[in-house]
């Protein structure tokens, strides 16, 4: 196996770890409100996640920034519990996609600035992993396109599995006659609930 293969076997399996479901929970918050037709607004979402991991992982791997590891495992669940808040806070508004077109500014920056210190939290990891490496750029390279593919087909199962319970959902209540984005509306509102509670017990 080459240290790219390697690298990136390691990147997916951290990301994608049932054991380290954090970042899990966060890629999930990050996909709550969106259905597959929004797919554009979840590919500028992910790439200001991606961008601002990729800094600090590259910082913080490279020994050019430090912080408390304790304090990054404290602020990573807050990152996903305000996600998940703010979803709510949206799915709560009169007109939600409205407010959703009007904060996708506000959301692409906190995305960008949660991404920062997930960097932080994917760092820990891979300097534990490298040892003695004295050429960090294969390794870091490589550790964060696994991370990316990873984090992509969580987003992908992601939206998938919601269109998939708003379908049946909406089968299942159709003599209710409810329409497709009342069941996304309450679906997102449940999913993003429960991950709100859920990273609150992680702080």
């Amino acid at each position: 196996m080459s240290p790219f293969e390697l690298y990136f076997k390691l990147g997916f399996e951290h990301i994608s770890d049932l054991g380290g479901y954090d970042h899990i929970l966060f890629v999930i918050a990050l996909a709550a409100v969106y259905s597959l037709r929004n797919w554009k607004h979840m590919l500028v979402l992910v790439t200001a996640f991606t961008i601002g991991h990729s800094i600090t992982l590259a910082l913080a791997t490279t020994g050019r920034l430090v912080l408390h590891e304790g304090l990054i495992e404290t602020l990573i669940p807050i990152t996903i519990a305000v996600t998940a808040l703010l979803n709510i806070v949206e799915r709560f508004t009169r007109d939600p996609q409205k407010t959703l077109e009007r904060d996708w500014r506000l959301k692409y920056i906190l995305a960008f600035f949660f991404g920062l210190i997930h960097g932080m939290g994917f760092s820990y990891y891979l300097r534990a992993i490298l040892g003695g490496e004295e050429n960090f750029f294969v390794p870091l390279f490589s550790f964060n396109v696994g991370l990316e593919v990873g984090q992509l087909l969580i987003l992908v199962i992601t939206l998938i599995s919601s269109a998939v319970v708003v379908w049946l959902t909406n089968l299942v209540l159709n003599h209710f006659k409810r329409s497709v984005e009342h069941t996304q509306h309450n679906w997102s509102l449940l999913l993003s609930l429960v991950i709100a509670i859920w990273a609150l017990t992680l702080i």
